[in-house]
């Protein structure tokens, strides 16, 4: 299973059209990121949270979960 590999920066980034040159990560990887990024502060903004640590927070734990659940249902 490959790792994750961050992002290095808008300044950073160079593609062949297909993977990012610098994470190599697919270029349809990073814009389903970002959309999923988007679409959760948008619901964050648009349920007018103040405490962005926290609702950021309670997100990435909840998401280490699901990820750890799925991959136990595949085992």
């Amino acid at each position: 299973m490959p790792s994750f590999e961050p992002c290095h920066g808008k300044d950073a980034c160079r593609d062949d059209g297909e993977r990012c040159l610098t994470c190599g990560r697919p270029l349809s990887e990073i814009a389903r990121l970002r959309a999923s990024i988007d679409e959760l502060a948008s619901l964050a903004l648009d349920a007018g949270y103040e405490n962005s640590e926290e609702y950021a927070a309670y997100v990435a734990r909840k998401l280490f979960k699901t990820i750890n659940h799925r991959r136990e249902q595949l085992s």
